[in-house]
């Protein structure tokens, strides 16, 4: 699909990896609603940014755990851009504790709600819309740790590979009207999300002796985006530490 004049909802799109896809969307060409939850400068200026290149960005406070905000947040896209091409499901949360007898209810509950269920109630809502219009692209940001179980706990684990379940299983189901839906799993990314130790035990594992770059995992949501062809795919970016 060509990007350009196309209208996208990034969720979490402004900081770290979420900023570095609204603003590779811009450069080609896309119009974007910028979602935040709770960092409204960084939207904001992730919002600027893409308005000095020439395109339109829309900032929407949601919380994508939550139904209700979600419908606010896909209401406010058509208000302001009448259509929605492009879904790339980006928000996330890390747990603060990773051993399983540490989890809280209340913490598992919130990293499967904005991992998983968030992911699934943005499909929901924009996949009915592109079926309408018979086109669209839904990347889903997934993880290393949904494939091998990760370092950071067995709720983060679950969330990601849940993601990974729903973008193969909408993507058979989507197909037939004219949407791919796909995935990228990155390992450990330079972000300011990421604690000193996942860093430094990323780069430890990491064949390439470093962590990603937001702009890399933004490189391969575009390529996912513009081809037509591939679909169900989980993309994995992490230096060769993990391979399948």
């Amino acid at each position: 699909m060509q990007i350009e004049g196309s209208k996208a909802i990034v969720t979490g799109g402004g900081r770290g990896i979420g900023r570095a896809i609204s603003l590779a969307l811009a450069e080609r060409g896309a119009d974007v609603v910028v979602n935040y939850v709770s960092d409204e400068r960084s939207a904001e200026e992730t919002a600027s940014a893409i308005r000095r290149m020439g395109r339109k960005a829309v900032v929407v406070k949601a919380d994508v755990s939550n139904y209700s905000d979600c419908i606010k947040l896909f209401e406010q896209a058509l208000l302001n851009f009448g259509f929605i091409d492009i879904l790339v499901n980006n928000a996330g949360v890390l747990p603060r504790y990773y051993r399983i007898e540490e989890i809280t209810e209340e913490e598992w509950n919130r990293i499967i709600g904005v991992n998983l269920t968030g992911t699934f109630f943005m499909c929901k809502l924009v996949a009915k819309h592109m079926m309408g219009r018979r086109r669209g692209k839904i990347v889903n940001i997934s993880s290393i740790a949904g494939k091998d179980g990760g370092t950071v706990g067995a709720a983060y684990a679950a969330s990601k590979a849940g993601v990974i379940g729903l973008t193969r299983a909408l993507a058979r189901e989507l197909a037939p009207f004219g949407i791919t839906v796909n995935a990228v799993a990155p390992g450990p990314v330079d972000t300011s999300a990421l604690t000193e130790e996942v860093k430094r035990r990323g780069i430890e594992l990491s064949p390439q002796g470093r962590i990603a770059r937001p702009e890399e995992i933004a490189h391969a949501v575009i390529f996912l985006i513009e081809n037509d062809h591939v679909n169900g795919e989980v993309i994995n970016i992490n230096g060769g530490r993990y391979m399948d």
